[in-house]
């Protein structure tokens, strides 16, 4: 008897959707949707599909439903394109208990946003209050765009050669770069990605190999949170950075700046918050996470009633500990990496990934540092971190930061720089740790193997004063001292010269220290935020950088250009070791170091025959007063000794290009002047003098 025909039908995941990847994909060959939506404490979801020209009444309303469209934990659906019809967002009616005891917020009236989206669209009629009280928010919530249907593929991705002696970053907004009217550009495209395109080549000129872009993930668009450190969105570009404000256009134009500054052989690295959302504080707004699954996503104290932790200081961690939320980092990570083409990550407040599930530190392993770390290593990604949480109650920098092979914004670089600049006692051998490497930190013994380009030197970054703030403002907090005058107004001419030789004399430390150097934009060039360290919600020329002063202070610009000129054609500085027997320490007189608690100098004869470079003698005088200092014997005598550098010459002679610079003379009387710097070079080429 012959076998009874077997039932045809469509695969279970084109009948039923797929679990994953989570949120929605197009499907080119089946001409369908796929939906996925993670929530383990949902009873009901709903998905909800909108057309451009209705924002309020769904044009599809899909029950995901049980046994067919759930797998674990995973809530999915397959929507072909004719159903769909011409809908172009989305969202989700997500309907659970509503016990805020437990954690619980489910709201069935509120429209949830995908937390995998990758275009946010925000509604004319957005309300942020809405979404904060009970009740619908059809037409007032954001919604996630739709895929693109025709398939397409992204462009392909041209990296720039991987910089390590010359790496150099810098910090910038891209709105805050080119938004003020000085800029240059066309006021439609002031503050976008295309404006910083535009402005490639000012960087290339100026010397700097890596950008790192404060945030630019989506964020709530009318918050007052300018500097972008309260993101709603993972995987979608800040549309207000887009030049019409349009979705598809941050697109282009964050593809194409990037493509720009590879071609330019600049990296490009993003500040990137895992560790909180733009949904604020309990009470806040109920967009995407919190409606989802909040418990789920969202950490708490162990107990009840739910009571959110805050390490974070912004009153909502995530959960980086759970696995839902280290998948949806992992997945971010490898979309900014792999689609957008970025080539190196800062996490924002890393030692938040210290914490697990229970709210304990876990200072071995974290499973969110490991599982980075791995990826890293496929990607070929920079990882930098920020190793400190926002309630100041966890700091783990240097080997105290479970990701050994991170790099770390070193804040004690930033505080013992400014603190001997300042004339602080005790500061000299201190400073030497600094310039040599931070091996206190990060130490170089075999047990360690730390590496000294894993420290990101800086002295002013986003968050604090600006460096010329710092020589303008007396602020105890901020180790800032006014150089004889508070404020950037009415300041005498003397006091206008002290301020200039200290942005050159950090700059100058900076740049002549073993590790990564960072400073942010508008340094170069003195820009001020008035002494304001944290105006993060001030969209106005407070944070605008005024490019005018690019000719206001063409001397500033043109010495940091020229220093990171100088750093750059000298390996010997920046080493992937420390310089160990390559460099001696030495006092004003040519023999030790004064390391008392009252000393104000320091000098450094640093040999580069090991790295094929010239040798190097550098001596600071942090007194009053002018000093002289005697070279050691061991740097007497072959070929003659060039003075490049000395932060207290009036320019053009601050800074010289080796073949103008003079021979010194009498090597036993050098005079540095009160608070300056000087940099000798001996070419490993000059002629030997008799």
């Amino acid at each position: 008897m012959p076998n009874a025909p077997l039932p045809v039908s469509r695969s279970f995941t084109s009948a039923d959707g797929a679990p994953f990847p989570p949120g929605a994909v197009w499907l080119p060959e089946e001409q369908a949707f796929n939906f996925s939506l993670f929530s383990r404490n949902a009873t009901a979801i709903t998905l909800l599909l909108y057309r451009a020209d209705d924002l309020i009444t769904p044009c599809l309303r899909l029950p995901v439903r049980m046994p067919h469209n759930k797998t674990g934990d995973m809530w999915h659906a397959r929507v072909p394109a004719g159903q769909a019809g011409d809908a172009c967002y989305y969202g989700y009616s997500v309907a659970g208990p509503h016990r805020p005891e437990e954690g619980l917020l489910f709201d069935a009236e509120k429209l949830l946003l995908d937390p995998y989206a990758r275009g946010v669209f925000f509604p004319p009629d957005f309300d942020r209050a809405a979404a904060c009280r009970p009740g619908p928010t059809a037409g007032r919530a954001p919604l996630g765009v739709l895929p693109d249907r025709t398939g397409a593929s992204p462009p392909a991705i041209q990296r720039p050669r991987r910089h390590d002696h010359d790496l150099i970053i810098y910090e910038l907004h891209v709105r805050a770069f080119t938004r003020h009217p000085s800029s240059g550009m066309a006021e439609a495209q002031r503050g976008s990605y295309a404006a910083l395109t535009a402005r490639i080549p000012y960087l290339k000129a100026l010397g700097i190999t890596a950008v790192e872009l404060m945030p630019v993930f989506q964020r709530d668009p009318v918050h007052g949170t300018f500097w972008g450190y309260m993101p709603l969105n993972f995987f979608s570009p800040h549309a207000g950075y887009a030049s019409d404000g349009a979705v598809d256009t941050a697109w282009r134009e964050f593809r194409a700046m990037v493509a720009a500054l590879h071609e330019a052989e600049i990296e490009i690295f993003l500040d990137v918050v895992y560790n909180h959302t733009a949904e604020d504080h309990p009470g806040g707004p109920v967009w995407s996470y919190r409606g989802i699954d909040n418990p789920s996503y969202y950490s708490s104290t162990p107990g009840t009633p739910f009571r959110p932790t805050n390490r974070s200081g912004c009153g909502n961690d995530l959960d980086v500990a759970a696995p839902v939320v280290r998948q949806l980092i992992l997945s971010s990570a490898w979309f900014w990496i792999a689609e957008m083409g970025i080539d190196g990550l800062r996490f924002d407040l890393a030692s938040m990934f210290s914490v697990d599930e229970n709210g304990r530190v876990n200072l071995a392993e974290p499973p969110i540092i490991t599982e980075l770390s791995t990826a890293s290593q496929w990607w070929q990604t920079r990882l930098i971190a920020e190793p400190w949480v926002g309630d100041g109650s966890l700091m783990q920098l240097g080997r105290a930061f479970p990701g050994r092979s991170w790099r770390q914004w070193n804040a004690h670089f930033r505080d013992d720089i400014r603190c001997f600049l300042r004339g602080d006692d005790g500061c000299v051998p201190v400073l030497m740790t600094r310039l040599y490497g931070s091996t206190d930190l990060f130490p170089d013994d075999r047990a360690h193997a730390a590496r000294p380009y894993q420290s990101v030197n800086y002295i002013a970054s986003h968050d604090g004063l600006t460096l010329r703030d710092l020589f303008s403002f007396d602020d105890p907090g901020q180790i800032a001292a006014n150089c004889g005058h508070e404020g950037t107004e009415g300041a005498p001419e003397q006091v206008l010269a002290l301020r200039r030789r200290q942005t050159r004399n950090a700059f100058c430390l900076l740049m002549m220290a073993n590790g990564t150097p960072m400073f942010q934009a508008g340094d170069e060039f003195g820009h001020s935020r008035g002494g304001d360290p944290n105006p993060y919600d001030r969209d106005d020329e407070t944070n605008w950088l005024d490019w005018r002063l690019t000719e206001n202070e063409s001397a500033l610009l043109r010495f940091v250009r020229m220093l990171i000129a100088f750093r750059t054609a000298h390996p010997s500085i920046a080493r992937s070791v420390g310089w160990r027997d390559d460099v001696s320490w030495h006092g004003v007189d040519g023999g030790d170091p004064d390391l008392r608690p009252v000393s104000r100098s320091l000098a450094f004869f640093l040999r580069g025959t090991a790295m094929e470079d010239d040798d190097l003698y550098v001596f600071i005088n942090g007194w009053d007063d002018t000093l002289h200092f005697a070279l050691p014997e061991a740097a007497r005598g072959g070929a003659p000794w060039r003075s490049l550098i000395d932060t207290a010459a009036a320019p053009p002679a601050d800074i010289l290009a080796a073949e103008t610079a003079p021979p010194v003379g009498d090597m036993a009387r050098l005079p540095a002047q009160a608070r300056s710097i000087r940099v000798l070079l001996r070419g490993r080429h000059d002629t030997i003098t008799e």
